[in-house]
C-alpha cells in the first residue's frame, strides 16, 4: 500500500478536517475490503468505480478482479480509458460482453432502462463469479448516488451487490478528494454515463443510433471540450456543453465546426443548449403530461 492510502493513523495531523473525515472513510472501506475473500468490480472508468477498483486491488490484491462490460451502449472512449486505468495500476480487469441489446424492455428505453441495463450485467457477473469462485460483487454507488433517479439501483439489491462505497459513507466529492491524494489520474475526470442515456425516453434504443451519438461526441472531443453530452431528439443532436465552456462553444468558428463535425456523425440538424451541459437532464421530462 502507498503512503497515500495509509489509514488515517498515519496521516499527518494538520490536514483539513473534511480531509480527515474522508481519510477516516477510507479506512472503514478497506476494512470492509479486507473482510471479503474476493471481489468482482463492476468497473465502468468512472472517477467511482475508478477509486473502488484501486482500493480493492490494494485491499485484496489478486483476489480482487474489475470488470467492464463490452457493450454497444458503452463508447470505445470509455472501454479505453478503462483499460489504461487498470493498465496503469497494475490492476487485474477483464473484459465481458453483455446482451441487453437482446431484451426488447432495455430497447424500449422507457425510464427503467438502467434496470435491464444493470441487470444484465450482474447476471453475467454472477455467472463469471460462480465460474472463477469468486465471493461477492460490488458497484461504485455512493451516498450523493442516492438522491438521482437510478433504477440501476433496484438490479443491484435484486442480485445482493455490495455496495462498499455506500457503506463507508463516501460522497463524490470525497471520493475526488481521495483519489486526487492516491495519485489516480481519474480524480477530475469528467461524468460518464452511457450512450443510452442520450436518447429520450420512450426512443427505441439501438446500436446504430448509439454509433452515431458516440461519433458526434468524438468530433466535440477532438476540438478540445471536456464535459459535454450530445442528447439525440431524431434527427436533431442537442449539444450540452459544460457552463465554463459554453462560451468557446458559441464562438462563431467554433459554432460552424460544431455543426460540420456533428453532422458528419450522421445528424440532419444540430443545435446547442444555452442552459449548458447538467447531469441527467433528460430526467427532467419524466412525469410531465
Amino acid at each position: 500500500m502507498s503512503e497515500r492510502s495509509l489509514p488515517i493513523a498515519a496521516a499527518p495531523i494538520n490536514l483539513p478536517l473534511d480531509e480527515i473525515a474522508a481519510l477516516r472513510k477510507q479506512q472503514s472501506l478497506f476494512e470492509s475490503l479486507r473482510s471479503l475473500d474476493s471481489l468482482l468490480i463492476a468497473f465502468s472508468g468512472g472517477a467511482d468505480s475508478a477509486y473502488l477498483a484501486w482500493a480493492a486491488n490494494s485491499a485484496l490484491g489478486e483476489r480482487a478482479l474489475s470488470i467492464t462490460a463490452l457493450s454497444a451502449s458503452f463508447s470505445q472512449h470509455d472501454r479505453d480509458h478503462a483499460s489504461e486505468f487498470a493498465r496503469t495500476l497494475g490492476l487485474r480487469h477483464e473484459l465481458i460482453e453483455t446482451r441487453e441489446f437482446e431484451n426488447p424492455l432495455y430497447i424500449a428505453n422507457n425510464a427503467d432502462r438502467c434496470y435491464h441495463c444493470k441487470d444484465e450485467l450482474f447476471d453475467q457477473m454472477e455467472s463469471l463469479a460462480r465460474a472463477r469462485g469468486f465471493a461477492a460483487i460490488a458497484y461504485g454507488i455512493n451516498s450523493d448516488d442516492t438522491h438521482d433517479f437510478r433504477p440501476g439501483h433496484r438490479a443491484a439489491h435484486e442480485h445482493r451487490i455490495l455496495a462498499p462505497l455506500l457503506d463507508a459513507s463516501l460522497g463524490k466529492s470525497e471520493i475526488r478528494m481521495l483519489s486526487r491524494r492516491a495519485g489516480l489520474p481519474t480524480w477530475d475526470r469528467p461524468a460518464s454515463a452511457c450512450l443510452s442515456s442520450r436518447v429520450p425516453y420512450g426512443v427505441a434504443v439501438t446500436p446504430a443510433l448509439l454509433e452515431k451519438v458516440e461519433r458526434a461526441e468524438a468530433a466535440l472531443r477532438e476540438f478540445g471540450f471536456r464535459q459535454f453530452r450530445v442528447r439525440a431528439h431524431g434527427e436533431l443532436a442537442r449539444i450540452e456543453i459544460a457552463p465554463d465552456e459554453l462560451a468557446r462553444g458559441l464562438q462563431p468558428e467554433m459554432v460552424e465546426k460544431i455543426a460540420q463535425g456533428v453532422k458528419a456523425a450522421g445528424f440532419a440538424f444540430v443545435t446547442l443548449d444555452l442552459e449548458g451541459y447538467r447531469q441527467g437532464s433528460l430526467n427532467s421530462l419524466l412525469g410531465r403530461k
